[in-house]
């Protein structure tokens, strides 16, 4: 049955002009948990069908008040649909056009739950989720946002169907992005409004002297309270029922790491030809030459992306940028007690053997249509995993700096075993296929069957990928695969991992990791482990507020705080790798995403509240770990993650 639509969404509808189109407006309340309205399509174009079985996109021109991501959804004669959508262009009207089939169908298959569930669109991304169906009469529009961080308006003038896409459009007359890749639609205290407010605050950063005293880290990063062992690399040990690394000198070592360690990242400018009125300045031809190295190495490939944040690395140290850019990135690990250049880094950076870092095998044949899974039984799967293992091992073999490897990320297939099997079944002639109906047939097509298929296929692959990593390279750790929902990992996973695996990994946007999962793990596995990643973000800038948001750039430390000595309380945690180095991209990465994540922005400035909250944890964690001293207690305020949303509304 339709819902009807409330008496709060008809009295926000507004005629703002006695011919012209009726604008739908709404102001979020941020005291409520989920605040939002519906609003009667009819009110807002008289002229839509109630079915939209013969059209691909439905098309948006909205203004919001707010980077915050917020829900968008569509009544039908079914149930209620939706999504989540981060706008690039706050207070500014655009036209946004979503597939229709991001309500009707499950996500395409994907290696990862980030390519999976992101979809990049230009004037802003779209994150799946919710129920499916078709859109069958369709009646009223919703809107809402999980903890509105102040009270940002929505307005919605036209909503459209089209079959074929019409693209998106920004239909503002002030550029999005300023010269240095800044939002120009939203002003913040310390927004650069020249190069000189920059060049200032570069020269001060310049000036200021560094001291790791009160870190007392190694060579390596290790603790010099406690040394054991050395062995020349990094490996585990259990001391008095807490696990640790330990360094190559053989001190106690925790892997304060940061992921995306980089210079010159938050400011890819994607496909700019798109969206021609959304940049004031981009490089020129000839600074894209320097920017790509050309100059100087005429092998250098021509930055396909224009890229503000490379631009201000060479407003801010000239032409030969790079090594200047370097050592910076190594006396700010320095100065804010960061030992770990964490996955998904530049080898650029890590390769100057300076910090200890992480790297991620690739190659190894995990396929995007079977969700991340490998098809081990191809004939020559063992011979793809010995030589792309072989070849990346190679440049590290002896490197002492190297921690060790994750395997993966984040495999998409994980609790969707069924579908997994529906696909291979559907899917082309192949080994897996072929090993999978016979499975079936022997076993019963029952879900535990289908589970057990896909859960024995990954421990084959699992301890494959071990013992030919072992075999070509005994001195490194293997890390893992960094599971997107720890919680969530069945009792067999865990038990395939904790003899594959010398450390198990995973990811984590919460609060704080809850020690009863942590425990569950240890139980079963008795793994040290590692958090991949996890972060802390806001609008203020312009940006979406990452996957766990808080109130404002004071906040994001107190949450670092919390999340960080709390995880390290753990007998089991050895390492963190905050999630990431810059900002992501004021305009989208590849999938869309752009997150206020960054301990820099894409100028190249320091969150100072971030940093220093970084800092202090830093001082503490060899203590915290110890169980000598008591984690930091305070909680960011409004803090809310990206997970599912309350079905009752708050209207």
């Amino acid at each position: 049955m339709k819902r009807i639509i409330s008496a709060t969404a008809a009295a926000a509808l507004l005629l703002l002009a006695a011919c012209g189109p009726k604008t739908a407006r709404f102001t979020f309340d941020g005291s409520k948990e989920m605040s939002g309205t519906k609003f009667a399509l009819k009110e807002i174009n008289p002229d839509l069908p109630a079915d939209w079985d013969d059209y691909n996109f439905v098309v948006l021109e909205y203004k919001i008040g707010t980077a915050q991501r917020f829900q968008l959804g569509f009544t039908t004669d079914w149930g209620y649909n939706e999504l989540r959508v981060m706008s690039y262009v706050p207070n500014a009207w655009n036209k946004l056009a979503i597939p229709l089939k991001y309500f009707t169908e499950l996500p395409d298959p994907a290696h990862d739950l980030a390519a999976t569930f992101n979809h990049a669109r230009y004037t802003g991304w779209i994150n799946l989720g919710g129920k499916r169906g078709p859109m069958h009469g369709v009646d009223s529009v919703g809107v809402r946002i999980r903890r509105a961080i102040g009270k940002p308006t929505i307005e919605i003038r036209n909503i459209t169907l089209s079959v074929e896409d019409p693209g998106d459009e920004y239909m503002g007359d002030k550029p999005a992005f300023d010269e240095f890749g800044q939002s120009n639609l939203v002003e913040w205290p310390g927004k650069a409004h020249s190069l000189a407010d920059l060049e200032a605050d570069w020269r001060a950063e310049e000036a200021e002297a560094v001291s790791t005293d009160a870190y007392n880290y190694s060579k390596f990063g290790g603790y010099k309270q406690k040394q054991v062992k050395a062995t020349g690399f990094f490996r585990t040990e259990k001391i008095d029922g807490r696990w640790w690394l330990v360094d190559p000198e053989g001190y106690l070592f925790l892997s304060v790491g940061v992921d995306c360690v980089n210079y010159g990242n938050g400011g890819g400018v994607r496909d700019y030809d798109k969206r021609p009125n959304m940049y004031k300045e981009i490089p020129s031809d000839e600074i894209l030459e320097i920017l790509s190295g050309r100059q100087t190495n005429p092998n250098a490939q021509r930055r396909q992306t224009p890229s503000l944040g490379m631009w201000n690395q060479y407003r801010r140290y000239g032409e030969d940028f790079r090594e200047q850019a370097r050592e910076m990135i190594i006396k700010r690990m320095d100065k804010w007690g960061l030992n770990t250049i964490a996955n998904w880094s530049s080898q650029e950076v890590s390769g100057m053997n300076r910090k200890a870092f992480i790297l991620q095998m690739g190659g190894l044949g995990m396929e995007r249509d079977l969700m991340g899974l490998c098809d081990v039984y191809r004939p020559d799967y063992i011979q793809g995993l010995e030589r792309s293992i072989s070849a990346t091992v190679q440049r590290n073999l002896d490197n002492p700096w190297l921690i060790g490897y994750f395997v993966a990320n984040e495999p998409a297939w994980l609790n969707e075993e069924v579908r997994l099997c529906q696909l291979i079944l559907d899917g082309p002639e192949r080994p897996i296929q072929k090993e999978l109906k016979a499975y079936l047939a022997k076993n019963g097509d029952t879900e535990t069957a289908r589970r057990a298929f896909i859960v024995h296929s990954f421990d084959i692959f699992l301890h494959d990928v071990n013992r030919i990593f072992k075999k070509y390279d005994p001195h490194h750790l293997n890390m893992g695969i960094r599971f997107g929902d720890p919680d969530g990992v069945g009792e067999d996973v865990l038990k395939a991992c904790a003899t594959a695996f010398d450390v198990f990994s995973f990811n984590c946007y919460m609060e704080a990791p809850l020690p009863s999962m942590m425990d569950r793990a240890m139980e079963i596995m008795d793994l040290p482990m590692i958090i991949g990643e996890y972060h802390f973000g806001t609008v203020d800038h312009g940006l979406a507020q990452s996957l766990w948001q808080v109130e404002n750039q004071q906040q994001r430390g107190v949450a670092y705080r919390y999340y960080t000595e709390n995880a390290y309380a753990h007998p089991a945690l050895v390492g963190t790798g905050y999630f990431q180095w810059c900002d992501q991209e004021m305009s989208g990465r590849g999938d869309g995403e752009n997150y206020n994540c960054g301990l820099i922005d894409v100028t190249d400035r320091p969150y100072k509240e971030q940093v220093e909250a970084m800092m202090e944890t830093a001082k503490v964690l060899y203590d915290v770990h110890s169980g000598i001293k008591a984690p930091y207690s305070e909680r960011a305020r409004n803090t809310r993650g990206h997970g599912a949303v309350p079905d009752l509304w708050n209207e």
